[in-house]
């Protein structure tokens, strides 16, 4: 026999927004893919002629662009660890580009290259460690 009509579990399914609760899949806290720096150029434009912050962990280089946006682009050498510990500081720092980006220089290219010791930092370990050198000097 088949059942007739949905299972109180398949409603509430139904109901729930897409990308699950406190979703911000389609929210000003996206990280959309024109913020990205995906181009060998862009990356080596801002090697180039950004300003380089250093920390203990990351360095970070300023460039200013002609976009109405600051876009994040992230290097993470295999010095930092294998694949695993890579990818988590990459997620860390991305997170932290998704959080803040409206508390960022605006129109600018940021680049951020993780020195040894970056994978053992949870997220409030980078956060307080980038904060005082991007969030404190809006203005480049």
């Amino acid at each position: 026999m088949g059942r007739i009509g949905k299972t109180q579990n398949e409603q509430d399914s139904a109901q729930a927004p897409q990308g699950g609760v406190g979703s911000f899949s389609r929210g000003p806290f996206r990280f959309r893919k024109e913020e990205r720096l995906r181009h060998r150029q862009d990356f080596q434009l801002a090697l180039r002629y950004g300003t380089r912050r250093h920390t203990k962990h990351y360095t970070v280089i300023l460039r200013r662009n002609d976009l109405h946006f600051s876009r994040l682009g992230v290097t993470v050498s295999k010095s930092v660890g294998n694949a695993v510990k890579r990818n988590r500081v990459k997620r860390c720092l991305r997170e932290f580009f998704r959080l803040h980006k409206h508390e960022l220089p605006p129109s600018h290219d940021l680049v951020i290259i993780a020195k040894k010791g970056a994978a053992m930092l949870a997220y409030h370990d980078v956060r307080e460690e980038l904060a005082p050198v991007l969030l404190s000097s809006n203005g480049v």
